[in-house]
Protein backbone atom coordinates (compact mmCIF):
# COMPACT_ATOMS: atom_id res chain seq x y z
CA UNK A 1 0.00 0.00 0.00
CA UNK A 2 1.32 3.42 -0.97
CA UNK A 3 0.73 6.41 1.27
CA UNK A 4 1.73 10.05 1.29
CA UNK A 5 2.83 11.63 4.56
CA UNK A 6 2.27 15.39 4.95
CA UNK A 7 4.07 17.22 7.74
CA UNK A 8 1.91 19.67 9.64
CA UNK A 9 2.22 23.21 8.31
CA UNK A 10 -0.07 25.99 9.57
CA UNK A 11 1.18 28.68 7.15
CA UNK A 12 0.96 28.52 3.37
CA UNK A 13 1.37 30.97 0.51
CA UNK A 14 2.00 31.14 -3.21
CA UNK A 15 0.41 30.62 -6.60
CA UNK A 16 -1.28 27.27 -7.22
CA UNK A 17 0.30 26.73 -10.64
CA UNK A 18 -0.93 23.16 -11.17
CA UNK A 19 -4.64 23.95 -10.76
CA UNK A 20 -6.25 21.93 -13.55
CA UNK A 21 -8.64 23.13 -16.20
CA UNK A 22 -12.28 22.22 -15.66
CA UNK A 23 -12.90 18.54 -16.25
CA UNK A 24 -16.64 19.14 -16.58
CA UNK A 25 -16.21 21.75 -19.29
CA UNK A 26 -13.42 19.83 -21.05
CA UNK A 27 -15.42 16.62 -21.36
CA UNK A 28 -18.45 18.46 -22.70
CA UNK A 29 -16.55 20.42 -25.34
CA UNK A 30 -14.83 17.21 -26.49
CA UNK A 31 -18.25 15.68 -27.20
CA UNK A 32 -19.48 18.88 -28.87
CA UNK A 33 -16.33 19.07 -30.97
CA UNK A 34 -16.86 15.49 -32.16
CA UNK A 35 -20.50 16.20 -33.00
CA UNK A 36 -19.47 19.30 -34.97
CA UNK A 37 -17.05 17.37 -37.17
CA UNK A 38 -13.90 17.36 -35.02
CA UNK A 39 -12.55 20.61 -36.47
CA UNK A 40 -12.73 22.91 -33.43
CA UNK A 41 -9.74 24.56 -31.75
CA UNK A 42 -9.79 23.78 -28.03
CA UNK A 43 -7.38 25.44 -25.61
CA UNK A 44 -6.41 24.51 -22.04
CA UNK A 45 -8.13 21.13 -21.90
CA UNK A 46 -7.89 19.45 -18.51
CA UNK A 47 -4.95 17.12 -17.89
CA UNK A 48 -7.14 15.04 -15.57
CA UNK A 49 -7.28 11.33 -16.34
CA UNK A 50 -11.01 11.53 -17.07
CA UNK A 51 -10.38 14.05 -19.84
CA UNK A 52 -7.39 12.17 -21.21
CA UNK A 53 -9.64 9.11 -21.44
CA UNK A 54 -12.37 11.10 -23.20
CA UNK A 55 -9.87 12.53 -25.70
CA UNK A 56 -8.60 9.06 -26.53
CA UNK A 57 -11.79 7.03 -26.43
CA UNK A 58 -14.07 9.32 -28.43
CA UNK A 59 -11.89 8.58 -31.50
CA UNK A 60 -11.11 4.96 -30.59
CA UNK A 61 -11.97 2.59 -33.43
CA UNK A 62 -11.81 -0.50 -31.21
CA UNK A 63 -15.08 -2.20 -30.42
CA UNK A 64 -14.34 -2.44 -26.68
CA UNK A 65 -14.12 0.90 -24.84
CA UNK A 66 -12.72 0.83 -21.29
CA UNK A 67 -13.63 4.04 -19.43
CA UNK A 68 -11.88 2.83 -16.26
CA UNK A 69 -13.44 4.81 -13.35
CA UNK A 70 -14.60 7.86 -15.36
CA UNK A 71 -18.33 8.26 -14.79
CA UNK A 72 -18.76 11.31 -17.01
CA UNK A 73 -16.90 9.56 -19.82
CA UNK A 74 -19.12 6.48 -19.52
CA UNK A 75 -22.35 8.46 -19.63
CA UNK A 76 -21.42 10.92 -22.36
CA UNK A 77 -19.90 8.26 -24.63
CA UNK A 78 -22.92 5.99 -24.18
CA UNK A 79 -25.14 8.70 -25.66
CA UNK A 80 -22.56 9.75 -28.28
CA UNK A 81 -21.85 6.25 -29.59
CA UNK A 82 -25.57 5.41 -29.60
CA UNK A 83 -26.78 8.36 -31.64
CA UNK A 84 -23.81 8.24 -34.02
CA UNK A 85 -24.66 4.58 -34.66
CA UNK A 86 -21.38 3.03 -33.52
CA UNK A 87 -21.23 -0.60 -32.41
CA UNK A 88 -19.36 -0.51 -29.08
CA UNK A 89 -18.99 -2.38 -25.81
CA UNK A 90 -18.45 0.01 -22.89
CA UNK A 91 -16.91 -1.32 -19.71
CA UNK A 92 -14.89 -0.07 -16.74
CA UNK A 93 -13.55 -0.82 -13.28
CA UNK A 94 -15.41 -3.00 -10.76
CA UNK A 95 -16.75 0.18 -9.12
CA UNK A 96 -17.95 1.50 -12.49
CA UNK A 97 -19.94 -1.71 -12.87
CA UNK A 98 -21.75 -0.78 -9.64
CA UNK A 99 -22.76 2.71 -10.82
CA UNK A 100 -26.28 2.75 -12.30
CA UNK A 101 -26.84 3.78 -15.90
CA UNK A 102 -30.32 2.36 -16.50
CA UNK A 103 -32.06 5.75 -16.65
CA UNK A 104 -29.85 6.87 -19.53
CA UNK A 105 -30.07 3.52 -21.35
CA UNK A 106 -33.88 3.51 -21.10
CA UNK A 107 -33.98 7.03 -22.56
CA UNK A 108 -31.67 6.11 -25.44
CA UNK A 109 -33.69 2.98 -26.15
CA UNK A 110 -36.83 5.14 -26.37
CA UNK A 111 -35.03 7.33 -28.89
CA UNK A 112 -34.17 4.33 -31.09
CA UNK A 113 -30.93 2.85 -29.76
CA UNK A 114 -30.42 -0.90 -29.43
CA UNK A 115 -28.45 -1.27 -26.17
CA UNK A 116 -27.98 -4.50 -24.22
CA UNK A 117 -26.58 -5.19 -20.76
CA UNK A 118 -23.76 -7.69 -20.71
CA UNK A 119 -23.85 -8.51 -17.01
CA UNK A 120 -26.26 -6.92 -14.51
CA UNK A 121 -29.33 -5.11 -15.90
CA UNK A 122 -29.14 -1.38 -15.24
CA UNK A 123 -25.35 -1.29 -14.90
CA UNK A 124 -22.24 -1.37 -17.12
CA UNK A 125 -20.81 -3.11 -19.04
CA UNK A 126 -23.18 -2.63 -21.95
CA UNK A 127 -23.23 -3.21 -25.69
CA UNK A 128 -24.46 -0.56 -28.11
CA UNK A 129 -25.69 -2.42 -31.18
CA UNK A 130 -27.15 0.22 -33.49
CA UNK A 131 -29.34 3.31 -33.81
CA UNK A 132 -32.39 2.63 -35.97
CA UNK A 133 -33.53 6.24 -36.30
CA UNK A 134 -35.36 8.64 -34.00
CA UNK A 135 -38.52 7.10 -32.52
CA UNK A 136 -39.49 9.82 -30.02
CA UNK A 137 -39.27 13.62 -29.91
CA UNK A 138 -39.82 13.90 -26.17
CA UNK A 139 -38.77 11.95 -23.09
CA UNK A 140 -39.43 11.97 -19.37
CA UNK A 141 -36.38 11.53 -17.18
CA UNK A 142 -35.74 11.73 -13.46
CA UNK A 143 -33.84 14.82 -12.44
CA UNK A 144 -32.78 13.69 -8.98
CA UNK A 145 -30.21 10.98 -9.84
CA UNK A 146 -27.46 12.39 -12.06
CA UNK A 147 -27.48 15.55 -14.15
CA UNK A 148 -24.92 13.81 -16.39
CA UNK A 149 -27.72 11.67 -17.85
CA UNK A 150 -29.58 14.85 -18.80
CA UNK A 151 -26.46 16.54 -20.16
CA UNK A 152 -25.60 13.47 -22.25
CA UNK A 153 -29.04 13.55 -23.89
CA UNK A 154 -28.96 17.32 -24.33
CA UNK A 155 -25.69 17.26 -26.25
CA UNK A 156 -26.83 14.68 -28.80
CA UNK A 157 -30.33 16.16 -29.14
CA UNK A 158 -29.57 18.75 -31.88
CA UNK A 159 -28.29 15.95 -34.14
CA UNK A 160 -31.70 14.21 -34.04
CA UNK A 161 -34.03 15.04 -36.97
CA UNK A 162 -36.86 16.10 -34.63
CA UNK A 163 -34.73 17.63 -31.89
CA UNK A 164 -35.76 16.67 -28.35
CA UNK A 165 -37.79 17.88 -25.39
CA UNK A 166 -36.73 16.49 -22.01
CA UNK A 167 -39.33 16.61 -19.25
CA UNK A 168 -37.57 16.58 -15.87
CA UNK A 169 -39.39 14.68 -13.16
CA UNK A 170 -38.95 15.36 -9.46
CA UNK A 171 -36.37 17.61 -7.87
CA UNK A 172 -33.57 18.41 -10.30
CA UNK A 173 -30.07 18.01 -8.87
CA UNK A 174 -26.92 19.77 -10.07
CA UNK A 175 -28.93 22.19 -12.22
CA UNK A 176 -25.85 24.41 -12.85
CA UNK A 177 -24.33 21.52 -14.82
CA UNK A 178 -27.42 21.41 -17.05
CA UNK A 179 -27.13 25.16 -17.60
CA UNK A 180 -23.40 24.74 -18.30
CA UNK A 181 -24.22 22.16 -20.96
CA UNK A 182 -26.74 24.50 -22.59
CA UNK A 183 -24.24 27.40 -22.61
CA UNK A 184 -21.52 25.26 -24.19
CA UNK A 185 -23.92 23.88 -26.81
CA UNK A 186 -24.65 27.47 -27.83
CA UNK A 187 -20.91 28.08 -28.38
CA UNK A 188 -21.05 25.27 -30.96
CA UNK A 189 -24.17 26.63 -32.65
CA UNK A 190 -27.05 24.79 -30.95
CA UNK A 191 -29.75 26.68 -29.05
CA UNK A 192 -31.69 25.21 -26.16
CA UNK A 193 -34.31 26.39 -23.71
CA UNK A 194 -33.79 25.32 -20.09
CA UNK A 195 -36.93 25.82 -18.03
CA UNK A 196 -37.96 24.70 -14.55
CA UNK A 197 -39.37 21.31 -15.51
CA UNK A 198 -38.22 20.74 -19.07
CA UNK A 199 -35.50 21.38 -21.62
CA UNK A 200 -36.40 22.06 -25.24
CA UNK A 201 -33.71 21.51 -27.88
CA UNK A 202 -34.53 21.99 -31.58
CA UNK A 203 -32.66 20.13 -34.32
CA UNK A 204 -29.69 22.13 -35.59
CA UNK A 205 -26.26 21.40 -37.03
CA UNK A 206 -23.31 21.92 -34.71
CA UNK A 207 -20.52 24.14 -36.03
CA UNK A 208 -16.82 24.07 -35.08
CA UNK A 209 -15.68 26.69 -32.57
CA UNK A 210 -12.60 28.04 -30.83
CA UNK A 211 -12.84 27.70 -27.07
CA UNK A 212 -10.60 28.07 -24.01
CA UNK A 213 -11.40 26.03 -20.90
CA UNK A 214 -11.21 27.83 -17.55
CA UNK A 215 -9.69 26.38 -14.38
CA UNK A 216 -11.60 23.88 -12.28
CA UNK A 217 -13.58 25.27 -9.36
CA UNK A 218 -13.89 21.80 -7.81
CA UNK A 219 -10.09 21.65 -7.66
CA UNK A 220 -9.97 25.21 -6.32
CA UNK A 221 -12.27 24.22 -3.45
CA UNK A 222 -9.46 22.33 -1.70
CA UNK A 223 -7.36 25.50 -1.53
CA UNK A 224 -10.25 27.32 0.09
CA UNK A 225 -10.23 24.49 2.65
CA UNK A 226 -6.50 24.90 3.26
CA UNK A 227 -7.01 28.62 3.80
CA UNK A 228 -9.95 28.02 6.15
CA UNK A 229 -7.92 25.68 8.40
CA UNK A 230 -4.51 27.41 8.28
CA UNK A 231 -3.28 29.96 10.80
CA UNK A 232 -2.18 32.14 7.91
CA UNK A 233 -2.81 31.79 4.19
CA UNK A 234 -2.24 33.97 1.13
CA UNK A 235 -2.94 31.99 -2.02
CA UNK A 236 -3.40 32.88 -5.68
CA UNK A 237 -5.48 30.69 -7.99
CA UNK A 238 -5.04 31.17 -11.77
CA UNK A 239 -7.55 31.14 -14.63
CA UNK A 240 -10.70 31.32 -12.52
CA UNK A 241 -13.72 33.58 -12.88
CA UNK A 242 -16.31 34.49 -10.27
CA UNK A 243 -18.81 34.58 -13.18
CA UNK A 244 -18.07 30.94 -14.00
CA UNK A 245 -20.26 28.42 -15.83
CA UNK A 246 -19.30 25.94 -13.10
CA UNK A 247 -21.76 25.36 -10.27
CA UNK A 248 -18.91 24.63 -7.87
CA UNK A 249 -17.88 28.31 -8.03
CA UNK A 250 -20.38 28.64 -5.18
CA UNK A 251 -17.53 27.45 -2.92
CA UNK A 252 -16.45 31.10 -2.72
CA UNK A 253 -19.79 31.98 -1.10
CA UNK A 254 -19.78 28.96 1.21
CA UNK A 255 -16.26 29.68 2.41
CA UNK A 256 -17.09 33.28 3.30
CA UNK A 257 -18.99 31.67 6.19
CA UNK A 258 -16.09 29.34 6.97
CA UNK A 259 -13.39 31.96 7.23
CA UNK A 260 -12.05 32.59 3.72
CA UNK A 261 -12.21 35.84 1.77
CA UNK A 262 -11.73 35.79 -2.01
CA UNK A 263 -11.48 38.47 -4.68
CA UNK A 264 -10.25 38.84 -8.24
CA UNK A 265 -6.93 40.60 -8.77
CA UNK A 266 -6.43 40.79 -12.50
CA UNK A 267 -6.41 37.23 -13.82
CA UNK A 268 -5.83 35.71 -10.37
CA UNK A 269 -8.26 34.83 -7.62
CA UNK A 270 -6.74 35.72 -4.25
CA UNK A 271 -7.89 33.95 -1.11
CA UNK A 272 -6.99 34.77 2.49
CA UNK A 273 -8.14 34.32 6.09
CA UNK A 274 -11.30 35.93 7.46
CA UNK A 275 -13.69 35.50 10.39
CA UNK A 276 -15.93 32.44 10.33
CA UNK A 277 -19.42 31.58 11.51
CA UNK A 278 -20.22 29.01 14.19
CA UNK A 279 -22.79 27.14 12.09
CA UNK A 280 -23.44 26.39 8.44
CA UNK A 281 -26.68 25.34 6.77
CA UNK A 282 -26.32 24.41 3.11
CA UNK A 283 -28.18 22.55 0.36
CA UNK A 284 -25.66 20.65 -1.80
CA UNK A 285 -28.23 19.54 -4.40
CA UNK A 286 -26.55 21.62 -7.10
CA UNK A 287 -22.94 21.22 -5.92
CA UNK A 288 -22.56 17.71 -4.44
CA UNK A 289 -18.81 17.52 -5.18
CA UNK A 290 -18.22 20.21 -2.55
CA UNK A 291 -19.80 18.26 0.29
CA UNK A 292 -16.68 16.36 1.36
CA UNK A 293 -14.51 19.47 1.39
CA UNK A 294 -16.99 21.51 3.40
CA UNK A 295 -17.66 18.67 5.84
CA UNK A 296 -13.97 18.30 6.71
CA UNK A 297 -13.54 22.06 7.23
CA UNK A 298 -16.57 22.26 9.52
CA UNK A 299 -15.46 19.18 11.44
CA UNK A 300 -11.98 20.57 12.10
CA UNK A 301 -13.04 24.16 12.85
CA UNK A 302 -15.75 23.25 15.35
CA UNK A 303 -18.56 24.48 13.07
CA UNK A 304 -21.87 22.64 13.33
CA UNK A 305 -23.47 21.91 9.98
CA UNK A 306 -26.92 21.05 8.69
CA UNK A 307 -26.66 19.72 5.13
CA UNK A 308 -29.21 18.58 2.56
CA UNK A 309 -28.93 17.39 -1.03
CA UNK A 310 -26.34 14.69 -0.37
CA UNK A 311 -28.31 11.75 -1.79
CA UNK A 312 -26.31 11.50 -5.03
CA UNK A 313 -23.08 10.99 -3.06
CA UNK A 314 -23.98 7.33 -2.63
CA UNK A 315 -23.44 6.57 -6.34
CA UNK A 316 -20.16 8.40 -6.89
CA UNK A 317 -16.67 6.85 -7.09
CA UNK A 318 -17.50 5.38 -3.69
CA UNK A 319 -20.43 5.75 -1.31
CA UNK A 320 -19.16 9.14 -0.19
CA UNK A 321 -21.59 9.46 2.70
CA UNK A 322 -20.42 6.22 4.29
CA UNK A 323 -16.77 7.05 3.54
CA UNK A 324 -17.10 10.52 5.07
CA UNK A 325 -18.71 9.14 8.21
CA UNK A 326 -15.93 6.60 8.69
CA UNK A 327 -13.05 9.02 8.11
CA UNK A 328 -14.53 11.93 10.08
CA UNK A 329 -14.74 9.70 13.15
CA UNK A 330 -10.95 9.45 13.07
CA UNK A 331 -10.80 13.12 14.12
CA UNK A 332 -13.70 12.92 16.57
CA UNK A 333 -16.43 14.22 14.25
CA UNK A 334 -19.46 12.62 12.62
CA UNK A 335 -22.09 13.07 9.92
CA UNK A 336 -25.49 11.92 11.16
CA UNK A 337 -28.42 11.34 8.82
CA UNK A 338 -31.98 12.20 9.83
CA UNK A 339 -34.70 12.14 7.16
CA UNK A 340 -32.50 13.40 4.29
CA UNK A 341 -30.80 16.00 6.44
CA UNK A 342 -27.25 15.40 7.62
CA UNK A 343 -26.00 16.95 10.84
CA UNK A 344 -22.26 17.63 10.93
CA UNK A 345 -21.08 17.11 14.50
CA UNK A 346 -17.64 18.75 14.74
CA UNK A 347 -14.62 17.53 16.62
CA UNK A 348 -14.06 18.76 20.17
CA UNK A 349 -10.38 17.87 20.17
CA UNK A 350 -8.23 17.01 17.16
CA UNK A 351 -5.56 14.30 17.30
CA UNK A 352 -1.91 15.13 16.68
CA UNK A 353 -1.84 12.88 13.62
CA UNK A 354 -4.21 10.79 11.56
CA UNK A 355 -4.27 8.32 8.67
CA UNK A 356 -7.06 8.49 6.09
CA UNK A 357 -8.34 5.94 3.61
CA UNK A 358 -9.44 7.16 0.19
CA UNK A 359 -11.71 4.34 -1.11
CA UNK A 360 -10.24 4.85 -4.61
CA UNK A 361 -11.95 8.27 -4.61
CA UNK A 362 -9.91 11.31 -5.64
CA UNK A 363 -12.14 13.69 -3.70
CA UNK A 364 -11.65 11.79 -0.44
CA UNK A 365 -7.88 12.23 -0.76
CA UNK A 366 -8.05 15.95 -1.50
CA UNK A 367 -10.82 16.77 0.97
CA UNK A 368 -8.84 15.38 3.91
CA UNK A 369 -5.42 16.73 2.84
CA UNK A 370 -6.12 20.25 4.25
CA UNK A 371 -6.06 18.74 7.74
CA UNK A 372 -2.27 18.87 7.34
CA UNK A 373 -2.53 22.51 8.44
CA UNK A 374 -3.54 21.16 11.87
CA UNK A 375 -1.87 17.75 12.24
CA UNK A 376 0.57 15.35 10.64
CA UNK A 377 -1.52 13.65 8.00
CA UNK A 378 -1.15 10.40 6.07
CA UNK A 379 -3.30 9.53 3.07
CA UNK A 380 -3.41 6.19 1.28
CA UNK A 381 -3.20 5.69 -2.47
CA UNK A 382 -2.03 9.22 -3.35
CA UNK A 383 -2.09 8.54 -7.10
CA UNK A 384 -5.90 8.54 -6.97
CA UNK A 385 -5.83 12.33 -7.50
CA UNK A 386 -4.82 11.82 -11.14
CA UNK A 387 -8.52 11.40 -11.92
CA UNK A 388 -9.13 15.16 -11.65
CA UNK A 389 -6.03 16.98 -10.30
CA UNK A 390 -2.76 15.24 -11.29
CA UNK A 391 -0.48 17.99 -9.90
CA UNK A 392 -2.21 18.28 -6.51
CA UNK A 393 0.71 16.99 -4.43
CA UNK A 394 3.16 19.13 -6.41
CA UNK A 395 1.09 22.21 -5.58
CA UNK A 396 1.18 21.30 -1.88
CA UNK A 397 4.97 21.39 -2.01
CA UNK A 398 4.96 24.71 -3.85
CA UNK A 399 2.78 26.31 -1.19
CA UNK A 400 4.96 25.21 1.73
CA UNK A 401 4.26 21.59 2.67
CA UNK A 402 6.78 18.80 3.18
CA UNK A 403 5.61 15.51 1.71
CA UNK A 404 7.04 12.00 1.73
CA UNK A 405 5.82 9.00 -0.20
CA UNK A 406 5.98 5.60 1.50
CA UNK A 407 5.13 2.00 0.73
CA UNK A 408 3.76 -0.19 3.52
Amino acid sequence: MDIISIKQNPVLAGCVDGLPASKSISNRVLILNALSGDHSTLHNLSDANDTQLMTKLIRDENSIIDVEDAGTTMRFLTAYFSVTNQHKILTGTPRMKERPIGILVDALRSLGADIRYIEKPGFPPLEIKQFSGQKASSLRIRGDVSSQFISALMMVAPTLPQGLTLFLEGKVGSRPYIEMTAALMKVFGADSEVLEDHVNIPAAPYTPAEFTVESDWSGASYWFAFAALAEKAELMLPRLSLESLQGDSTIAKIMESLGVHSHMDGNLLKISKAKSSQTLTWDFTHCPDLAQTVSVVCAAKGIRGAFTGLQSLRIKETNRISALQTELRKIGADLLEDNNTWQLVPSKSLPGKAFFNTYEDHRMAMAFAPLATLMNTEIENPTVVRKSYPKFWDDLRLTGFTLERKSL
